[in-house]
């Protein structure tokens, strides 16, 4: 299922959007700019560390031959949209636009969402959608390059260990809970990943096993999953360690769902070290955004078809 996803994604991405075609340019006209895309949140907080990461991985992305800018934009809940930024990107003569997703795992937003936001996809049931949920689709005159989201890298072990080892007094008395949005249609590439990264910070960090939860809409945004997977844990561990693998912080989420979970687990005070935390802030995702970018650029500069 991984591999069939993975080609599927590399099908969507290699292709060109066909409102370039009219947009011919020489080698010599290139203009290129990497737009960040992340899912969007009515939180401040959640906005302001998305824009904070762009900041600090600006002046390296500058570097790169063949990038003239760099921008952020957000599905929903937050401006600027993603048709509001590649409208703007058009109005300023990009010829490329290398899209990164800052999204954890393959999931509806990364197949197909943001394909048909960017005009990558033309699927009239996403589209209809988009339309009640007031998100704009543009197909914009640049040609735009859909990279991979973060599933496809090693940073989210790497990420989940340094978090569990902050809270761990002993790691071997200890199991991990890990929580995620979760998405219906990908439920199967969503678990696959967090028996990866479970495996690998039990493994690499002398944890005592792990399971995880989910707090979106497959959980209904209830607290109960969360509460479910600790106890399962505390069946079987001295203590829980709970992990919110989300990309970026929100008061819905963090606290309102997690924190909620935590507190209806008996001696949770005791028994259970939870910081209310997000994958951001983290170096790794800054080195692989700028790893993303390179890629692309290049491909663009010497013509080639990602694969």
């Amino acid at each position: 299922m991984q591999f069939l996803m993975l080609l599927l994604i590399t099908a969507c991405t290699s292709g060109e959007n066909p409102a370039a075609d009219g947009n011919p340019e020489s080698e010599g006209t290139k203009k290129t700019a990497i737009l960040l895309i992340n899912h969007g949140s009515r939180s401040n907080e959640w906005k302001r560390q998305l824009l904070e990461l762009e900041r600090r991985v600006s002046s390296r992305v500058a570097a790169i031959e063949g990038i003239d800018t760099l921008a952020t934009a957000f599905m929903e809940h937050a401006e600027p949209s993603i048709a509001a930024s590649l409208r703007n990107l058009d109005r300023k003569g990009y010829t490329d636009i290398i899209v990164i997703p800052v999204f954890l795992s393959v999931g509806t937003h990364v197949f197909d969402d943001i394909p048909t936001i960017i005009g990558q996809k033309q699927n009239p049931t996403t589209i209809e959608q988009m339309k009640l949920d007031g998100i704009e689709h543009y197909i914009p005159l640049a040609r735009t390059h859909l990279s991979r989201p973060l599933e496809f890298s090693e940073l989210i072990g790497k990420n989940v260990l340094r978090r569990a080892q902050a809270l761990s007094a002993n790691p071997s008395e200890e199991g991990l809970v890990l929580v995620g949005y979760g998405s219906s249609g990908f439920q199967e590439n969503w678990e696959h990943l967090f028996r990866n990264t479970g495996k690998q910070v039990c493994k690499e960090g002398g944890f005592g096993g792990y399971t995880t939860a989910w707090c979106g809409h497959v959980a209904h945004y209830s607290p109960d999953s969360t509460a479910s997977a600790i106890r399962r844990i505390l069946k079987k561990h001295e203590r829980a360690i709970v992990i919110p693998l989300l990309v970026s912080f929100s008061e819905k989420f963090q606290i309102g769902i997690i924190g909620e979970g935590v507190n209806a687990v008996d001696d949770n005070e005791k028994r259970v070290r939870y910081k209310p935390d997000s994958i951001l802030p983290d170096g790794e995702l800054e080195a692989w955004i700028v790893k993303m970018a390179k890629t692309h650029a290049a491909a663009i500069r010497t013509g080639k078809t990602l694969q």
